[in-house]
């Protein structure tokens, strides 16, 4: 079966499986679209055209990726003056994969339980992600006492395994310098002097 919808102001004939690339509409990557515009609608000789629209059928789609049409070029000039103005635009488009044409306009409720399965999924990766950290700084130093670590450095340190002073104060040249560049702390350790801070504050400790 094979339907024609409109949006955007233009037409697109479409089947199931197909994808398509649209106008931008308010959906972001794998969200489902429906379209409520279908101008024409069947297969074979069984086809149905609208006026202006097929009574209650349907298309609905996913949302695939949202991407950019190619860039254009305008370019505006005054005879005679000395105007001149270059415009770039590039037109903001998705790509959309239609998954069900529906004559009733009802659409299948299989796609959506499938995302709610998977929501909760998402919601748990950051508290994953950020547990290793956490643990790391439950039985390690407070690395605050180090010269200009605040909050925020100390928990990028934990993140990357440094969590005591001893281990700041066992660190080679090398060492710093990967560290430094993994976390953006370029020349850091050297101009606040944290590993000598570190050795002071380890034997204390």
């Amino acid at each position: 079966m094979f339907a024609v919808i409109k949006t955007g102001g233009k037409q697109y004939k479409v089947a199931e499986g197909d994808t398509i690339v649209i106008e931008k509409l308010a959906a972001a990557a794998g969200d489902t679209v429906t379209f409520d515009s279908v101008l024409m609608l069947g297969e074979g000789a069984g086809v149905k055209v609208g006026a202006p629209t097929v009574a209650g059928a349907s298309v609905t789609g996913e949302v695939a990726a949202e991407v950019r049409g190619p860039k254009l070029i305008t370019r505006k000039k005054r005879q005679r003056q000395t105007y001149r103005r270059t415009i770039g635009h590039r037109q903001d488009l998705m790509e959309v994969t239609i998954t069900s044409i529906n004559a009733d306009g009802k659409a299948p409720a299989k796609k959506a339980a499938a995302k709610k399965e998977a929501a909760p999924a998402v919601d748990a990766a950051p508290a994953a992600a950020e547990a290793p950290a956490a643990e790391a700084a439950a039985g390690g130093d407070n690395l605050k006492k180090l010269t200009g670590i605040g909050p925020a450095l100390e928990k990028k340190l934990n993140g990357a395994g440094i969590t005591t002073f001893a281990q700041i104060a066992a660190l080679t040249e090398a060492d710093i310098a990967k560290l430094e560049e993994e976390l953006g702390l370029a020349g850091r350790f050297a101009k606040d002097g944290w590993v000598e801070q570190a050795k002071e504050l380890a034997k204390d400790a």
